[in-house]
C-alpha cells in the first residue's frame, strides 16, 4: 500500500529534524515518531505490514489509524510489506534503509492526500513548549484534497485560510471548545461541528484529512503530553478564544527551513515509492 510506504519514507528523512528541535525532547536516548495513515479508501490504499529488519513494528495499519512508537535513537532498516507478507516470505513494497532516528525526537509523519488529490508526505514536528498553568495547546493540520478552508471554534474564525499542507496553533484555556470546518469565507461546515478538549498541559492536535471531492473528508485526534509549566493556581476556562489567540495560519517560521530540508528528501523518495507502487 502507497500509503504507509511513503508515510516510513519520511522517517529516513528524520535526520535533518535536530536543525529544528530545540525544546521538543523526550528521553535522552529515545525518539518519538508517530505515523499517521491519512490516505483514505478508495484512493489505492491498502492494509500493510511495517517491519523494522525483522521486528514487526505495525501490523494492519489502516486508513485513519495513527501509531506512536518509543524507539531508541539509532539507525534502522525500516521497509514495507503487503499485509502477510514477511522478510522472509517476499520482497518488500518499499524499504528505506539505514534510516537515522535521532535522539529526543517528537514527530509526526502523515501519509495523505495534497490540495489536488495526489499522495503527499508530510513531517511535522510536535510542539512540547511548556504552556501556562491552566492552558492547552491546540494545533490544527490541514493534509486534506481540499482548497484553503477556515477552522472555527464556538462558531467564530480561529484559524482563516489554512492550506495543505499547513498547520495552525494556539494556547488556551482549559475547556471544550466546539469545532468546525468551512471552506474559506463559506459559511456551511465540511467537517464538524465536534467538541474538541483543550487539556491543561496537552498539546491537542486535529488533522483534516480525506478528500473533499470524494466525500471522504474526516477529522484525526493526537495528544502530546508533558506541556505542564510550574503550578500557579491559574483557573480553566471555558476554551474561549476571544483575547487569548493570535490568529494564524501555517508552519512557525523557525520550523519551516527544517520542514522545508525534510520535505526535500521526503517528496523525491515517496515519488519514487509511490511509481514502484503502481507498478
Amino acid at each position: 500500500m502507497k500509503t504507509t510506504r511513503a508515510a516510513i519514507l519520511a522517517s529516513a528523512a528524520v535526520v535533518g529534524l535536530p536543525l529544528i528541535m530545540a525544546g521538543n525532547a523526550a528521553a535522552a536516548d529515545e525518539a518519538t515518531v508517530s505515523v499517521l495513515h491519512g490516505i483514505p479508501q478508495g484512493s489505492g490504499a491498502d492494509v500493510v505490514d511495517v517491519y523494522a529488519g525483522d521486528a514487526l513494528l505495525i501490523d494492519d495499519f489502516t486508513p485513519g489509524s495513527l501509531e506512536t512508537l518509543e524507539v531508541p535513537a539509532g539507525t534502522y532498516d525500516l521497509a514495507v510489506y503487503a499485509d502477510g507478507d514477511t522478510p522472509d516470505s517476499a520482497d518488500p513494497v518499499l524499504a528505506a534503509p539505514g534510516t537515522e532516528v535521532p535522539a529526543g525526537i517528537n514527530a509526526t509523519v502523515t501519509a495523505n492526500l495534497d490540495a489536488s488529490g495526489a499522495p503527499a508526505l508530510n513531517v511535522f514536528v510536535n510542539s512540547t513548549d511548556k504552556v501556562a498553568a491552566g492552558e492547552g495547546r491546540l494545533t490544527v493540520r490541514h493534509i486534506a484534497a481540499a482548497p484553503a478552508v477556515d477552522v472555527r471554534a464556538n462558531g467564530e474564525v480561529a484559524f482563516a485560510g489554512l492550506t495543505n499542507p499547513n498547520e495552525a496553533m494556539a494556547d488556551l484555556p482549559a475547556g471544550t471548545i466546539s469545532a468546525d470546518v468551512v471552506l474559506e469565507g463559506q459559511g456551511d461546515p465540511v467537517l464538524g461541528p465536534a467538541d474538541v478538549p483543550i487539556t491543561e498541559g496537552v498539546n491537542t492536535i486535529v488533522y483534516a484529512w480525506g478528500s473533499a471531492e470524494g466525500g471522504s473528508l474526516d477529522l484525526a485526534v493526537q495528544t502530546v503530553e508533558g506541556l505542564h509549566s510550574s503550578p500557579s493556581g491559574v483557573p480553566a476556562g471555558d476554551g474561549s478564544l476571544a483575547d487569548s489567540v493570535a490568529l494564524g495560519s501555517g508552519t512557525s517560521a523557525s520550523w519551516a527551513l527544517g520542514l522545508a530540508a525534510v520535505g526535500v528528501v521526503a517528496a523525491g523518495m515517496t515519488a519514487r515509492g509511490i511509481a514502484k507502487a503502481k507498478n
